[in-house]
Parts: C-alpha cells; sequence; structure tokens
C-alpha cells in the first residue's frame, strides 16, 4: 500500500501568498501526496486571558500573526489542482470546516490539540468526509475508542485514519514512541481504521521507520528556511530533506515486499553458484562408504551437485563411482540404495 505523504505548510507562509505558493510547488517538486496547510482564527482559539506557556508570550497575538488569510484558500486550492498536488488544510473552528467542504477538499485533518474536542470531530464526521486525526497529546487508546464514537455518532461509515502523534514541537526522540503504531493496529475498534504518524522530530529518520512498522499516512512541517522567523520554522525539514523523506519512504515501502521468504530472488539469482555443496575431501573410491572422513563442504553450487544442506543425508551411501579430491559430488557420484 502506497503512503500518503502530507508535506505540512502549517503557518510557515508567513502571511505571503507568494510564499505559500512556493511552498506547494516544494511539496509538489519532492513528490508529496498533498500539501497542507491550517485555517485558524486567534479569537476562536485562544481566550484572550490565555496565560504565557511552552516558552511563548502573548499566545492570542501570535497566533494572530500567523493566521492564514481565508480568503486564501480557494486560490491556493485551485492553484494546488493546477499543479497536480492535493490541497489540505486543518480546520480549528466550525466555521473552516464549512468552508474547506465548500472548496471541495477530499479529507479534513483534526489536529492533536483538537482531537478530544467533540465539537469539531462530530462536525467535521458530520461532512462524510475521511478524516486524519492526530492521536497525540490526552490521547491514549481509550480515548481514541471515544473519538471514533463521536465520528460514528454522525457518519456510520466513517474512513478514519488515527496519526500516532507527539504533540512537543520539536519531539525527542525518546519521547516519539513508535511501539504505539503497533499498539494501535492490534487494537480492535468497532470500524476498521488506518494508523499513520504525525512527525515532529527533527530530521528526516521517523517517518520511513513508521511505515516499516504499518504507517499508511506521514505528516511531516516543512519550510524554505528553518531560519526564517515564526513559531514552525525551527523544527521542520527544508525542501532538500522533505524530497529526500519521500524517496527514504518510498524505498522502505519497496523493501517491505510481500513478507513471504523465497529461496532467492531474481537479484540473488546470479549468486546462486555462492552457495556450498559437498566436496570429496580426499580422493574416493568405488563403492567407499562415504563418510565424515571423506566428505566435507565448500562452495559452490553448481547443477546436480549435492547440496550442503545433504550432508547428513548421504553418509552411509556408496560412491557410485571414484571421485577425485576437491571435486564437487553430484548426485550421481553416489548410490543410497
Amino acid at each position: 500500500m502506497k503512503t500518503f505523504v502530507i508535506a505540512e505548510a502549517g503557518s510557515n507562509h508567513d502571511r505571503d501568498f507568494k510564499q505559500a505558493c512556493q511552498l506547494i510547488d516544494i511539496a509538489r517538486s519532492s513528490k508529496a501526496d498533498a500539501v497542507k496547510f491550517q485555517t485558524y482564527s486567534s479569537e476562536t482559539m485562544y481566550s484572550s486571558k490565555t496565560p504565557d506557556f511552552a516558552g511563548y508570550k502573548n499566545i492570542p497575538d501570535l497566533i494572530k500573526s500567523i493566521e492564514l488569510p481565508r480568503e486564501w484558500q480557494k486560490d491556493l486550492k485551485l492553484y494546488c489542482d493546477d499543479h497536480d498536488i492535493e490541497f489540505m488544510s486543518t480546520p480549528f473552528d466550525l466555521k473552516a470546516v464549512d468552508e474547506l467542504f465548500e472548496i471541495g477538499v477530499k479529507r479534513l485533518k483534526i489536529a492533536g490539540f483538537e482531537a478530544t474536542d467533540p465539537r469539531i470531530v462530530k462536525y467535521a464526521a458530520s461532512t462524510n468526509l475521511p478524516l486524519i486525526i492526530t492521536a497525540g497529546i490526552g490521547v491514549d487508546l481509550e480515548m481514541m475508542h471515544t473519538i471514533l464514537g463521536w465520528v460514528k455518532e454522525k457518519n456510520s461509515k466513517p474512513d478514519v485514519t488515527f496519526l500516532h502523534g507527539n504533540n512537543a514541537y520539536p519531539t525527542p526522540f525518546e519521547d516519539i514512541n513508535l511501539g504505539q503504531i503497533l499498539r494501535i493496529k492490534k487494537e480492535v475498534f468497532d470500524v476498521p481504521i488506518k494508523v499513520g504518524i504525525s512527525d515532529h522530530t527533527e530530521g528526516i529518520l521517523i517517518p520511513p521507520v513508521a511505515v516499516s512498522l504499518g504507517a499508511t499516512v506521514v505528516e511531516k512541517h516543512f519550510t524554505i528556511d528553518r531560519s526564517l522567523p515564526g513559531p514552525d520554522h525551527s523544527f521542520a525539514i527544508e525542501p532538500d530533506e522533505l524530497r529526500k523523506m519521500v524517496e527514504n519512504i518510498r524505498a522502505t515501502e519497496k523493501s517491505m515486499g510481500s513478507g513471504e521468504k523465497v529461496r532467492y530472488t531474481k537479484s540473488e539469482a546470479r549468486f546462486k553458484k555462492a552457495r556450498r555443496s559437498v566436496v570429496a575431501l580426499r580422493d574416493i573410491k568405488q563403492g567407499e562408504t562415504i563418510s565424515e572422513e571423506n566428505i566435507t563442504t565448500k562452495r559452490p553450487f553448481i547443477e546436480m551437485s549435492i547440496p550442503a544442506q545433504a550432508f547428513y543425508d548421504v553418509l552411509g551411501c556408496k560412491a557410485a563411482r571414484n571421485v577425485e579430491r576437491d571435486s564437487i559430488m553430484l548426485i550421481e557420484d553416489i548410490s543410497c540404495v
């Protein structure tokens, strides 16, 4: 199954439409499947009385300064359509859900901090669009069942992907806890779900590892330049890293294969002779009993030779003809009747 890669532009447009389009171009050239922005308003996201936390001051004002102008959404969607990449945006209020639905988005993403808000989850579910929900801060397996219950109230046959995530920006490697992907995959839910990752670690190591564990959706923040001002630039990956991340994900998909072990692959075919065969340890005369004193195993394996795995099976058999020392023994060299 091909991993759906979301290049998370977030607020890294810095309220510059040309920069937003540049982010779309970068995502497309990196061969991501979608580029995602965020639709929010300071007034509906944070109380005006929000205290400073996590190193941020005057948070309502900060959020106001990085809001995506909502009149851009339709034009950004059209730009994405023209450049063959899916447009997405995370709604942070009910009006945003309506706006995104009206411009024809294919799916909705619920952020980790909003995943525990039944108002937003239920309203998004009422669109009947596929939902991608970050199971981040405050969301354990029990809460995931609760969230899924909210979704089912509005859509009896939902298409839901839970993204394992950690809502620290950046996330230390010791806190990413990728084993949770396996736990989610094993959990029995009322309806089928898919599993992915929303990764906020630095660098590009984690996404392909997550894919190897079964993630089918990967979301990763990216930027034009990490040195730009703004809260989301510093931990985001840059264009070359985004391109390499997608390449690594696709390579991981290929490397997973079917899971079935075969004797040898097409690429191994020319190395078949490097396997071992039974070889005469010394000159063996016709009629002599085959024993550990007169045979050994060595490379190569050739057509009709006795494979090394049959070493113990031929002990006690008789030599059907004379065999010179160090000869690769053939099936016709022995008689086990």
